[in-house]
């Protein structure tokens, strides 16, 4: 589990993050969500050690971050896992040494415990065959479960992801979901993700953060976030109108009212609300 409590960034005279708090929930998918602009990113770095908060706390599991002196930040950070929004690989480098960079840097393992543990990780995300393949052979979706293999080859208790669904089509974006999903769940990890992908939120949102202009705007799940009241939340999720009537259709569902098709178009084509 990750608290963060009050946060507070500024650059110069403009800020970004303003008395920010929230707790980042372990075996789940946490979202942080919002337009460019409104300190999602700036948070996140700021979890991470790659910005130091103007004020405030990061706590995880009882240990304060914040407070941490350049050693216990140094082993805490091995605990933590990265996937970066555009994968981020070393493109002279195979899929297999990229993966065992990690280990290269930061573990005591002998070369044949290594190529174990690469093997191992790059079966869980379905590229047993691409060991000895470059970044420039590869799709965009390998590259980012190579992305996830590396992130998680240290076996971290922290998973950070910047955008993961950034450049994919929508069919690859489902299934990188599943597998952070997946691996989430399998490893009790505490996984925090920034997004703006709409299927990512409904499909794996189990603990949201909507950040709107440095501030949180909304803190739900996304069964919770169909009965959202807040104008801004709604606004930037169901900005369509396909999306609206979509919400729409999802609330009477959950609300166990029946209609048929004809009566279902009807009450959308009139705009009715539901209450």
């Amino acid at each position: 589990m990750i608290e963060f409590k009050n946060i507070k960034k500024s650059f110069g005279d403009k800020v970004v993050l303003n008395d920010v708090s929230h707790t980042v929930e372990t075996g789940k998918c946490n979202l942080i969500i919002g337009t460019s602009g409104s300190g999602k990113t700036v948070l996140q770095k700021c979890l991470v050690g790659l910005f130091e908060p103007d004020s405030g706390q990061i706590i995880y599991d009882g240990v304060d971050f914040t407070d941490m002196d350049e050693d216990g930040r140094k082993n805490l950070r091995q605990q933590i896992g990265m996937l970066f929004q555009g994968s981020a690989l070393f493109d002279s480098m195979t899929v297999e040494q990229n993966v065992m960079f990690p280990l290269d840097m930061f573990s005591k393992m002998n070369n044949a415990e290594k190529k174990e543990r690469v093997n191992e990780v790059l079966k869980k995300v379905n590229l047993v065959d691409a060991h000895k393949k470059f970044p420039a052979e590869i799709s965009g979706g390998m590259k980012k479960r190579v992305g996830i293999a590396r992130a998680i080859v240290l076996n971290p208790k922290y998973l950070f992801c910047d955008e993961p669904n950034s450049g994919l089509d929508p069919q690859t974006s489902m299934l990188i979901d599943k597998l952070i999903h997946q691996i989430t769940k399998e490893f009790n990890m505490t996984t925090v993700i920034n997004t703006h992908d709409m299927n990512s939120v409904m499909e794996i949102g189990e603990n949201i953060l909507y950040m709107y202009e440095g501030q949180k705007e909304w803190v739900g799940n996304n069964e919770e976030i169909i009965f959202s009241k807040s104008e801004k939340l709604n606004n930037f999720i169901f900005a369509s109108k396909f999306l609206q009537d979509a919400k729409d259709m999802r609330m009477l569902e959950a609300k166990g009212i029946i209609a048929d098709d004809r009566n279902m178009d009807e009450m959308l084509k009139n705009g009715n609300e539901i209450k």
